[in-house]
């Protein structure tokens, strides 16, 4: 995507001429010129390209000022506001009206005029009109001629902007769900109204059939295709791993188009027909979603369209998987940070056509603007049974029991931790960042396994690593909850490394072609849910889980309060929480407030 969204900066005044207003307008446009200033200064959208701020063209000191600004920020394509000031101004006359803008006020901290009344005053009008707004007030009162941003502003001014802009990127943008429900899996039940009206999004519906047709005729592009197969023969194919299939049986009455002899193994012309196979489902999938110019020249003008998804899933399993290659390649690379073409920004595919993980790899996409895990949350291991198993308690951040994050083949390689910062530390870089050392440092950690044909009939390639310990991650879920609604769940922690030893003998008593995270969350006694890792395990919603770089559960929680989504298991400190300041009215107990917050304003775009 390319025509991302702007935020509106409004500059609001004192409205009254003749020795008042005069005095103040040169300050207020400096306010709302320093707001633009730090967001650009310091926010990108997904393809790199900074956030985009427009000013009023004047500042707005009664309601004919506010539809003027209005009307520039529809024609400028602005999704959020952020209303700046250093006086009293009147509150309903110059506050945003727009009820799908996400909104925040900054009143400027001066003894000289009553910046802080207004605040009060027009936060007090957004909660009677029903137009939740986040109040930013600094801590220490500055002098009327300091148009700085301090510390604790900034943050706050970030933090909404960041949850804003992830608002409305998504909004008018669909969920390309290719398939249908796998497996029974609760989150693969698409809920187009939950995505219609908490995120602004349609859905789209395409038959797996449709990537067979596409293969069939040759609906891609030919050219990119061989470009794509050399990079796989001199980066994928030289990393395939052992094939545990050539161990495996065959039983009578299972349905098994191949096998290579000695078991359930595919010789080397089925796998290498595999691989294209897989490589061009990929190019289909992304086509899919975004279109291509290339399907234009080529006279398929429906094909060339696309579906305007911002994210997708793939049913898979079992009746695709059954019979062809698996997704785990397309998957996992499309939410790698580079590809054959190289660096550019990942995307969203689900695994299995969980719908709520892939919204959740959503949020932490767009806060982050890097890659994110799909992962099954399948196993807490305790101290005592790691003990127990491998002979030897785990030590460092493993001390106190981890979960075993692992998936099957379809998680970003970003998540290896090959790439290292400038201290040779494992992180996860933005695509604009990285290196060709970076690109190959995570193909090299990663191999490429023949997929297990007792899960997967008709074959295909799992990517198989072990994630690199000491990374700050923050792992979350959206579930649907009857008569409630959705909540959203997170918890952030690091990464872990085990002893070889311990990891082999662990990682061996689950699937070997996998991939594999070792995940120790940050505990709070004060929280049940996290009291230790058994609780964290143990509260976890569903049988999956995103899981983003760094620790962005403010971040999260803040994006949460404005699509009226209440937060039901955290560990983040109350002093971090950023909600709407009318979420105040509904209680001191901030868990509570936010939960009766949500239900009481609903969803956004309903």
């Amino acid at each position: 995507m390319s025509n991302y969204p702007k935020i509106g900066i409004r500059p609001t005044i004192d409205g009254r001429q003749g020795g008042i207003r005069e005095g103040l307008e040169e300050k207020t446009m400096a306010l709302a010129n320093a707001v633009k200033n730090l967001i650009e200064s310091n926010l990108r959208n997904g393809d790199g390209s900074k956030v985009e701020c427009v000013i009023s063209d004047t500042t707005i000191g009664r309601v004919g000022e506010s539809a003027a600004c209005a009307e520039k920020f529809e024609r400028e394509g602005v999704g959020s506001t952020i209303t700046v000031t250093s006086c009293w101004c009147y509150g309903s006359e110059t506050m945003d009206m727009n009820p799908q803008y996400p909104k925040a006020v900054w009143g400027f901290n001066g003894t000289e005029r009553p910046g802080a009344v207004y605040l009060a005053a027009v936060l007090a009008a957004h909660a009677q009109k029903g137009l939740p707004a986040y109040g930013i007030y600094g801590h220490d009162v500055q002098d009327l001629n300091d148009n700085t941003i301090p510390a604790d502003v900034a943050e706050k001014i970030l933090r909404f902007a960041r949850a804003a802009q992830a608002v409305a990127t998504m909004r008018g943008k669909s969920y390309l769900s290719l398939g249908n429900t796998c497996m029974g899996i609760a989150g693969s039940i698409v809920n187009a109204d939950f995505l219609q009206q908490y995120l602004g999004m349609r859905t789209e519906y395409v038959s797996l059939v449709e990537i067979l047709r596409r293969v069939d005729f040759g609906i891609y592009d030919k050219e990119e295709f061989q470009k794509a197969m050399a990079w796989v023969e001199k980066y994928c194919k030289p990393n395939e791993g052992h094939d545990y299939n050539e161990d495996r049986p065959l039983f009578p009455g299972v349905p098994m188009t191949t096998f290579n002899g000695k078991g359930k193994g595919k010789n080397r012309e089925e796998k290498d027909a595999d691989w294209e196979f897989t490589v061009k489902t990929m190019m289909i999938i992304r086509d899919l979603m975004q279109g291509s110019k290339k399907l234009l020249e080529m006279g398929y003008k429906e094909e060339a369209i696309g579906h305007n998804a911002i994210a997708a899933g793939v049913q898979g399993q079992r009746q695709w998987t059954d019979y062809k290659p698996n997704f785990d390649f397309p998957e996992s690379l499309m939410c790698t940070s580079f590809d054959w073409n190289g660096p550019r920004e990942a995307y969203t595919l689900a695994t299995e056509n969980d719908f709520l993980n892939g919204m959740s790899m959503l949020f932490g996409h767009l806060l982050t603007n890097k890659g994110v895990m799909f992962s099954d949350i399948r196993t807490y291991w305790s101290p005592e049974a790691v003990e127990r198993v491998a002979g030897k308690r785990p030590e460092g951040g493993a001390a106190q029991g981890f979960i075993h994050l692992i998936n099957s083949g379809a998680t970003t390689l970003d998540a290896t931790g090959a790439m290292t910062d400038k201290d040779g530390n494992p992180t996860i870089k933005h695509f604009w960042e990285m290196t060709n050392e970076d690109t190959e440092a995570c193909l090299k950690a990663t191999s490429w396994m023949p997929a297990d044909r007792d899960y997967f009939r008709g074959g295909g390639y799992s990517s198989h690593f072990v994630t690199k310990g000491g990374m700050p991650m923050t792992m979350l879920r959206l579930n649907l909850v009857a008569g409630l609604g959705p909540v959203l769940q997170l918890a952030e922690g690091w990464t872990v490394e085990l002893d070889p030893k311990t990891h082999d003998i662990l990682d061996k008593r689950t699937d070997p072609t996998w991939p594999t995270t070792w995940f120790a969350p940050r505990l709070d006694p004060t929280k049940d849910a996290f009291k230790d890792v058994y609780s964290v395990m143990n509260n976890w919603g569903a049988n999956h889980g995103a899981i983003c770089y760094g620790h962005v559960g403010a971040d999260l929680i803040t994006l949460c309060a404005m699509l009226r989504i209440p937060v039901c298991m955290h560990n983040i400190a109350d002093k971090d929480i950023f909600r709407p300041s009318c979420w105040n009215a509904f209680g001191m107990d901030k868990e509570g407030a936010d939960y009766r917050a949500c239900a009481n304003f609903g969803p956004i775009y309903k």
